[in-house]
């Protein structure tokens, strides 16, 4: 049984940064997909980005491209996402999730999931 715990919200401006961490335990996420999704207040999950297991593909939401960046260090049991250029709208909670057989960015490919951190982006 993976746990996954996620680290590294908190409050920051328009325009700034942050990195969350995925840290796992109770196994390895060497042969995981791992994806990172969010969710507003009153509104569905979204998928935001996600790796394949070597950290050699990588795919994204068109709303983050080119500002978030998804990766991975599997000796360290981790995945991050790297945020830059946050905005308002990019406020959530933000979950990291495992999954082994992974096509598409639905949340139900995904098997295990962590407990979310919160990203406010102030104006």
């Amino acid at each position: 049984q993976v746990q996954l715990v996620e680290s590294g919200g908190g409050l920051v401006q328009a325009g700034g940064s942050l990195r969350l961490s995925c840290a796992a335990s109770g196994g390895t996420l060497r042969s995981y997909v791992m994806g990172w999704f969010r969710q507003a207040p009153g509104k569905e999950r979204e998928f935001v980005a996600r790796i394949n297991w070597s950290g050699s593909s990588t795919y994204y939401a068109d709303s983050v491209k080119g500002r978030f960046t998804i990766s991975r260090d599997n000796a360290k049991n981790t995945v991050y996402l790297q945020m830059n250029s946050l905005k308002p709208e990019d406020t959530a909670v933000y979950s990291c999730a495992a999954g082994r057989t992974v096509w598409d960015t639905r949340p139900s490919e995904y098997t295990y999931w962590g407990q979310g951190t919160q990203v406010t982006v102030s104006s």
